[in-house]
C-alpha cells in the first residue's frame, strides 16, 4: 500500500506538472495583438490640413489696397465775374458726369472727387490754378477750360507735368496743333467754325458788306480772322475789322459803323460783350444783321441785350442740350440739381468727364493700381471711340475729334425765362465736318 501510495503521488506529482506547463502555449496570442492597430497611419487619411492651401483669400487681398487712394478730377472754368454763366455750367455738367459715371472708379477701390478751380476766363488766372493742379498728386485729368486763351496760358504746365486736359468748349486750331499730345477736347474748331458762318452769311443771309468786331483773345480774335479771310476770299467787302476790350460803352465802335452801313456786323467773342454792343446798336439805329460764333451761345446774351438779338443768327459748336436726344435725361437731372436749364457746354463736359473716368479706369486696370497721369494720357489716346451723351467721339493724332458738328442757330423771338427761350432757338442748318 505504501508502495501504491507512493505510486500514486508520484502519478498525481507528474500530471501536475504537465498541467501546470499546458497553460505555457496560449499565451503567444495576447502580442499578435499590437499589429492589429493601424489607427495611427489613418491619421494621413484626415485630408482636413489639406484645405488650408486652398484659402487663397490672402493671396487676393493684397489687390485690394492697390487699388485703393484718392483720386481727383479737376475742372478749370470761369466761376466768377461775367463769364460765369457758361463757367459754371462746365463745372455742374462735370459734377454730374462724376456723379453718375464715378461708380466705375469706386468700384475698383478708389475714392473719387471733384477738384473744381476758377479761371475767372483770365490766362494769368488759369496759368496760376495750373500749378496749384500740377502740385496735387491725386488730380489725373483735367475737364476744361471755357476759354481758349486761358486754356492756351495753362497747357504748358500741365504738359510738363503729363496731365490730361479734355476740353469741353476750346475751339482754337493752337489747342491741338501746338504739340501739346495731352489735350484733347470735344468740340470743333474756329477754322472751321468761321468758314461755317461766313458760308451762311454769304448763302443764306445774302451778306454783300461786313464790319468785324473781335475782343482781342485767342479765342475771339481768331474766330473773326478766319470769317475775316474766308470772306475776302469769296467777295463779301470787309469795311472794317477791329479789336477792342471794351464791356459797357461803344460809342467809339459804333459810330464808324454806323458811317460804314454794313450788312452785317460780325462779333468774334462772348455774349458779355456782345450784349451791351448789340443793344447799344439797335438804340442808335443800326439796323445791320448780327453775326457771331458760339461765344454767344448763352442766354445771358438775350438778358444783355433784349429784343436787339431776337432773330439773330449765330453758329456754334455746342448747341442747346433740347438739340440731343441722349442728354434728355441729363437735362432733367441738371435741372433738379442745380434748379436752372443747362447751359451750352455743360453737356459737352459730362462727356468730358465721362472720357476722364473711362481713361483713368483703364488706365488702372493695366497697372493694377492707381495709374500715373502719363498713363492716363496714354489710355485717352488709345480707348478709341467714346459714346456720350452729345454725340460718338473718336480722337485723331493731334486730339481733335475726327469729325464735329457744327449749328447755324437763330435766337427764338419768343417771351419768357430767358434760359427756356434759348433751349428754344431753332436749329436752322447742321453740318459733320472731318476736322483738318
Amino acid at each position: 500500500m505504501r508502495y501504491q501510495a507512493s505510486k500514486l503521488l508520484l502519478t498525481t506529482f507528474l500530471v501536475g506538472a504537465l498541467a501546470a506547463c499546458a497553460p505555457a502555449p496560449a499565451a503567444p496570442a495576447a502580442p499578435t495583438a499590437p499589429p492589429a492597430e493601424p489607427t495611427p497611419t489613418a491619421a494621413p487619411a484626415e485630408p482636413t490640413p489639406t484645405a488650408a492651401p486652398a484659402e487663397p483669400t490672402p493671396t487676393t487681398a493684397p489687390a485690394a489696397p492697390a487699388m485703393s487712394g484718392k483720386i481727383k478730377i479737376a475742372t478749370q472754368s470761369p466761376l466768377s465775374g461775367p463769364q460765369a454763366a457758361l463757367g459754371t455750367g462746365i463745372r455742374n455738367g462735370a459734377d454730374l458726369g462724376l456723379q453718375d459715371m464715378g461708380k466705375m472708379l469706386t468700384d475698383m477701390g478708389f475714392e473719387v472727387e471733384l477738384a473744381p478751380f476758377d479761371d475767372q476766363a483770365k490766362p494769368e488766372v488759369g496759368a496760376a490754378n495750373a500749378k496749384n493742379i500740377a502740385s496735387d498728386p491725386d488730380i489725373l485729368c483735367i475737364v476744361g477750360h471755357l476759354n481758349s486763351g486761358v486754356a492756351l496760358a495753362s497747357l504748358p504746365t500741365y504738359k510738363d507735368n503729363s496731365l490730361a486736359m479734355v476740353s469741353p468748349a476750346n475751339t482754337n486750331p493752337k489747342i491741338t496743333e501746338s504739340g501739346y499730345q495731352n489735350a484733347f477736347r470735344v468740340v470743333g474748331r474756329d477754322d472751321v467754325q468761321g468758314a461755317v458762318g461766313e458760308e451762311f452769311a454769304r448763302t443764306e443771309m445774302k451778306i454783300k458788306s461786313v464790319y468785324i468786331i473781335h475782343d482781342k483773345t485767342d479765342y475771339g480774335q481768331g474766330v473773326a480772322e478766319f470769317f475775316r479771310q474766308q470772306a475776302e476770299k469769296n467777295g463779301i467787302q470787309v469795311l472794317g475789322f477791329e479789336g477792342t476790350e471794351e464791356k459797357s460803352n461803344f460809342e467809339s465802335i459804333l459810330t464808324p459803323i454806323q458811317a460804314a452801313n454794313p450788312d452785317l456786323i460780325y462779333f468774334g467773342g462772348i455774349y458779355d460783350q456782345a450784349g451791351p454792343m448789340f443793344r447799344q446798336a439797335r438804340d442808335r439805329g443800326i439796323t445791320a444783321q448780327f453775326l457771331g460764333p458760339d461765344g454767344l451761345d448763352s442766354p445771358e446774351l438775350l438778358k444783355l441785350a433784349g429784343d436787339a438779338v431776337k432773330g439773330m443768327y449765330y453758329t456754334s459748336v455746342a448747341a442747346p442740350v433740347s438739340q440731343f436726344p441722349d442728354a434728355a435725361k441729363f437735362a432733367e437731372d441738371y435741372k433738379a440739381k442745380f434748379n436752372e436749364d443747362a447751359p451750352p457746354f455743360s453737356a459737352q463736359a459730362y462727356d468730358a468727364m465721362g472720357i476722364c473716368i473711362r481713361a483713368i479706369a483703364q488706365a488702372a486696370e493695366k497697372a493694377g493700381g492707381k495709374p500715373s497721369r502719363e498713363q492716363v494720357v496714354q489710355a485717352i489716346r488709345d480707348a478709341g471711340e467714346y459714346k456720350g451723351i452729345t454725340g460718338a467721339y473718336t480722337f485723331n493724332a493731334k486730339g481733335d475729334p475726327v469729325t464735329s458738328t457744327y449749328f447755324v442757330l437763330q435766337v427764338s423771338d419768343k417771351d419768357g425765362e430767358p434760359g427756356e427761350v434759348w433751349n428754344a432757338n431753332a436749329v436752322v442748318k447742321k453740318l459733320d465736318i472731318p476736322a483738318p
